[in-house]
């Protein structure tokens, strides 16, 4: 498999073909059925809107974007101080639940799941998630997705009396019905941390005076930390050594090309990540560079390993579980990657992470940890996705990806590898933090 070049002025990849079905049918069938839902909503319900909510058994909506699920941490346990662990519930993806169960904050068994593709079997699996939802009496939802019409339905056939979700009152986004008993409008200006917090605190309002809200935005954090089980560390350095033949622990940098990305808006040019491979291992002779990646990953993740031409250079692209990723993470010096699940999954670990944001802001998206080091072109076009268009945009060529030079991030990640291993950094004014604030 060739490596595949891109140049400023060359178009992006497409989005995967079942993403764009889902959009699909998210704006169509989902505008649909909130129509019918609200229509329905306004026959038989009687929303008593002059008092709080008193929940008893909440049950969290993200049904995508496991990154999106460590940011929402914050928020999932400060429902579980109001009403206690064993009363919380997460609604899911299949495909999407292995990071909820690494950050161990919910039970297993509260975990509702249900398949995210193909559509039929999407469906039928709602329905099998709702009557479990009912069964286990769950009376308030939040919704965590941004304007999503497919959740906010799915909120409203649970049967809980109170709903939290976000409200395009002022047709900021696309329609989503009227089926929220608690609606707040879409603050572009807080982090998404302190949105999916906000949303747990609305329960303490009268839902007669959202969206105005009489309370200060919520703290950035704290994520959780991710704790390798005994022997784990051990057992994934000895599967390193033994994959590039080296009997010495290695000194990790770790490169997540995103090959299979289902924003390709988000992705750095392939051909960047093999010539900043290269000169990290001409600079530092003790370091070894593995390309991380999912199985679908693994032959266009092998083509850039090869493209490198180094036996230091390797890939682990479908070779790791999420939870051996995390620990992978805990042996590693820093992580480059554009904003994406891994950037999120490694705020939990001591690692660096060096984020390419390109299509979103690291001000909405960042990892709130002073490990997190962002770089952004600063282009007057970026960011182009966001709430309000439904992370779609027209664009065909992403610049603001592409004028994130191999220069800038090498800079950055020699100053933080050479610091982590004691050593001066000459371009340590190259760094950036974000740290919170």
């Amino acid at each position: 498999m060739a490596l595949t070049t891109v140049t400023p002025g060359a178009p992006t990849p497409r989005e995967p073909r079942f993403v764009g079905r889902l959009r699909r049918a998210d704006r169509w069938l989902g505008a649909l059925a909130c129509l019918l839902l609200t229509g329905v909503r306004r026959l038989v319900d009687r929303d008593d809107r002059s008092r709080p909510a008193r929940p008893q058994r909440v049950a969290f909506l993200k049904l995508a974007e496991q990154g999106s699920t460590v940011l929402a941490s914050p928020a999932i346990q400060h429902a579980i101080r109001r009403v206690g662990r064993e009363n919380v519930f997460f609604v899911a993806f299949s495909e999407n639940t292995e990071i909820l169960r690494v950050m161990d904050v919910i039970a297993d068994d509260q975990i509702v799941t249900f398949p995210g593709k193909p559509l039929g079997s999407a469906l039928l699996g709602a329905l099998g998630a709702l009557r479990r939802l009912r069964k286990l009496r769950v009376d308030t939802t939040i919704d965590l997705e941004f304007f999503a019409r497919s959740s906010a339905a799915f909120a409203y056939l649970t049967g809980a009396r109170w709903r939290v979700g976000l409200h395009p009152a002022a047709r900021e986004a696309g329609y989503r019905g009227d089926l929220m008993t608690h609606r707040l409008s879409f603050n572009p200006y807080l982090h998404t941390v302190q949105t999916f917090q906000v949303m747990v605190q609305a329960l303490e309002s009268v839902p007669a005076d959202l969206p105005a809200l009489d309370l200060p935005p919520p703290p950035l954090g704290p994520l959780p930390v991710f704790t390798p089980r005994e022997g784990e560390q051990e057992a994934v350095q000895a599967s390193l050594r033994a994959l590039t033949g080296t009997s010495r622990p290695l000194r990790l940098i770790l490169l997540n090309a995103n090959a299979g990305d289902m924003l390709p808006l988000r992705r750095w040019p392939p051909d960047r990540y093999v010539a900043l491979a290269r000169r990290l291992l001409d600079r530092f002779p003790d370091a070894h560079v593995g390309f991380t990646g999912a199985p679908d990953e693994s032959a266009a993740v092998t083509a850039l390993v090869d493209a490198v031409g180094s036996d230091r250079c390797f890939s682990l692209a479908g070779r790791t579980t999420v939870r051996q990723l995390l620990v992978v993470f805990t042996l590693a010096e820093v992580l480059v990657t554009n904003d994406s699940g891994p950037a999120h999954f490694a705020a939990m670990t001591p690692v660096d992470v060096v984020t390419l944001f390109g299509p979103e802001t690291p001000a909405l998206f960042g990892a709130p940890t002073p490990r997190n080091h962002p770089r952004t072109a600063g282009l007057a076009c970026s960011p182009c996705v966001n709430a309000y268009n439904g992370r779609y945009s027209a664009c065909t060529n992403n610049i603001c990806m592409q004028k994130i030079s191999v220069d800038e991030v090498f800079e950055t990640v020699a100053a933080i590898y050479e610091r982590r291993r004691g050593q001066p950094a000459d371009v340590t004014s190259r760094m950036v933090d974000l740290a919170p604030r």
